[in-house]
């Protein structure tokens, strides 16, 4: 089979920022967006990227092969774009070459070539590397420079998402620049932090925990930016984010936390606009399978299926989201979403159901022997800590009521209130804790449920769980070539999911961003709402430019 794409032309587009001055006005090209974030990124080098903060801004500055369509579809290559690629060709049913366009340069001049492309598969591979993504990549057998413009990808297999799985996870990074650094230290790099980049904008500053600057690349090979500058902003109080929005301090922000003040504020200002857009995102309480201090030992409680299946079902989830996000907020059936494929409501669920949790906790040795209120068994209470993001007001909210709940059951609850570096620590790098309250982010595959069964490098599986049922109908799903098979494999994998409650799948925020009028044009992907922000125009009445104050 043979198939070639062109590159379309591409149109420059303008972006400004309001409250000008009016003594510097915009010609052909200015502006200057403030986009606020709730936590600082902490990396920029792609390999390394862990939160959306962090894809958010590294993706400005690094380019895929080819990017997904609106569509996102994630089967064969419909509706995906050229980027770095300005076609690609099935060479035959495990073989897929990349023709990279001569055009394309690193921010410091030197030209993008298939060189980079190898080398960038062999760093997100590397196992010391611990790219998130790895797994993903697990079935390309090879990545080779057949010449200096063709990069050849090598499948150890045929199947369904070959493509996607070439161009969606990997950010193509610069040889010239790392190849002399051991994997090993990629984490710990001036690059990580100072990148040189080939995507439409320049690496400028970065103040940890408090702001950063991208400026535009004029000469950027797909065409020259609208925006001139892009600042991000850490929010150092997250109840102040909108009324910062509000006085026109910002223009930006991708998650506006639904509270009826926040969507009050937003929807009466004469400069905001609401922007409802579906959501990738899910939130979950997940359990700690291993002893916090001892990763050799299974978790005192939580390795217990009984007891975790009794926790889940003492969680009422409707009424925390009717509770914490109202008609911003729905119900999550497992952990899967609107944006894949294999969505559907009525994946087989534990019930709310107090009186059979306590009845599970009874007939497995679990009373109240002291009259304290809190189950105990064998000397040890029916005790866990919960740690969660200070910085997400929807978290904290959800788990006071979670604590309440469990609470009526006789399961007693600690609340941990983390500061993001000090979660992302305890939680993403050292499992140093008993439940963690998280929010994951999905790609438009249904493999990304590998993450959940992936306890090596890469994936999200932080509590270590492992259930080998679970991860061979979710390899035979990724494998099967027929969708409705694939759907059925799918479907049994997160019905065993949920017999096995390694988590509590709490609910689906409906998301909403807050962005400033002027902006024409303004598209959110779901699966990563900053894909076109590039592309954004200002409206022509709005063509006038001014540097904020303190913005530099």
């Amino acid at each position: 089979m043979s198939r070639s794409v062109r590159l379309t032309a591409f149109v420059p587009l303008l972006l400004a920022l309001a409250g000008c001055r009016a003594e510097r006005t915009c010609l052909d090209w200015c502006g200057t967006a403030v986009a606020l974030f709730y936590t600082d990124a902490g990396t920029l080098l792609p390999p390394l990227v862990l939160s959306d903060v962090d894809n958010a801004l590294s993706d400005q500055l690094f380019l895929k092969l080819a990017d997904i369509g609106p569509e996102l579809n994630t089967v064969g290559d419909t509706g995906f774009t050229p980027v770095l690629a300005e076609s690609w060709r099935f060479e035959d049913s495990v073989t897929i070459s990349f023709n990279l366009n001569p055009a394309a340069r690193w921010h410091d001049g030197a030209p993008v070539r298939a060189g980079d492309v190898a080398f960038t598969f062999a760093t997100y591979r590397h196992p010391t590397v611990g790219a998130i993504s790895a797994p993903r990549l697990r079935d390309i057998e090879s990545v080779t420079a057949r010449d200096s413009l063709t990069a050849v990808f090598r499948y150890r297999r045929p199947y369904l998402e070959q493509f996607f799985d070439a161009v969606y996870h990997m950010r193509i990074i610069p040889q010239h620049l790392l190849a002399t650094v051991p994997p090993e230290s990629l984490r710990t790099t001036a690059f990580a932090r100072n990148p040189i980049g080939n995507g439409p904008f320049r690496f400028v500053r970065w103040n940890a925990g408090e702001s950063g600057e991208l400026a535009a690349d004029s000469t950027f090979f797909l065409g020259r930016p609208g925006l001139r500058r892009l600042i991000w902003r850490v929010a150092s109080d997250a109840a102040t984010v909108v009324t910062q929005l509000v006085g026109e301090e910002a223009d930006l922000l991708s998650y506006v936390v639904p509270t009826e003040a926040n969507i009050r504020l937003i929807t009466e200002s004469d400069h905001l606009r609401l922007i409802s857009y579906r959501s990738n995102a899910y939130n979950y309480v997940g359990f700690n399978f291993k002893d916090p201090n001892d990763a050799n030992r299974p978790h005192p409680l939580f390795s217990d299926r009984d007891v975790r299946r009794a926790i889940v079902m003492s969680v009422d989830r409707n009424a925390v989201i009717r509770a914490v996000l109202g008609e911003f907020g729905e119900s999550l059936p497992g952990p899967v979403t609107k944006i894949q494929w294999i969505w559907s409501d009525d994946y087989e669920q534990l019930p709310f159901d107090t009186v059979g949790a306590r009845r599970l906790l009874r007939s497995t040795g679990w009373s109240d022997s002291n009259g304290d209120g809190v189950l105990d068994r064998g000397g040890q209470a029916l005790r866990f800590g919960l740690s969660v993001p200070s910085s997400s007001q929807t978290r904290v909210q959800s788990s006071l009521i979670m604590k309440d709940q469990l609470a009526r059951v006789g399961i007693d609850v600690e609340i941990v209130r983390l500061e993001w570096p000090a979660f992302s620590d305890q939680v993403f790098s050292n499992g140093r804790f008993d439940a963690q309250f998280s929010s994951v982010t999905q790609d438009p595959s249904p493999v990304s449920l590998e993450d959940w069964t992936s306890a090596g490098i890469g994936g999200l599986n932080y509590g270590r769980y492992t259930n080998g049922d679970v991860e061979r109908l979710v390899r035979e799903a990724q494998q099967t070539a027929d969708r409705a098979a694939a759907r059925a494999k799918w479907r049994n994998a997160i019905n065993l999911m949920n017999a096995d409650a390694p988590a509590v799948w709490m609910y689906l925020p409906r998301t909403a961003a807050a962005v400033h009028a002027r902006f024409d044009d303004v598209t959110l992907r779901p699966d990563a709402w900053w894909a076109t922000l590039w592309t954004w125009r200002v409206a022509p009445s709005e063509l006038i430019d001014r540097d904020l104050v303190g913005s530099q």
